[in-house]
């Protein structure tokens, strides 16, 4: 299967390729949500309830795949699963703080 991340190496426009990885309604949403703390698929969903369980982990698995985040399995009894920032996924951190404070500025506080 080819990644995303594979794909980007035929883009050449910089915001076209970042779109590829974390573009779409729900990934810049998740990474947002991971962005302080190792959380677990509930905790995710809890923080984006208009989300099915089907497509978060759909958009889990891709960017996994993209090495934006990181699936953490415990063998425990119930199983038990953690997802994280990659290294790659925190350098994304900077570009969600300014997106979060446009937003606060420019919709939220305009209302």
């Amino acid at each position: 299967m080819v990644t995303k991340a594979k794909q980007t190496n035929e883009i050449s426009c910089p915001v076209a390729a970042t779109l590829l990885l974390i573009g779409g309604k729900w990934k810049p949403i998740i990474m947002y949500c991971l962005r302080s703390e190792t959380r677990r698929f509930g905790e995710i969903g809890a923080r984006i309830p208009t989300i099915s369980r089907k497509v978060l982990t759909e958009q889990l698995k891709e960017l996994e795949q993209d090495n934006l985040i990181t699936r953490k399995y415990y063998n425990e009894i119930p199983p038990r699963v953690e997802y994280s920032l990659t290294d790659l996924g925190k350098s994304m951190a900077p570009v969600f703080l300014e997106i979060e404070k446009w937003g606060l500025e420019n919709i939220i506080n305009k209302r």
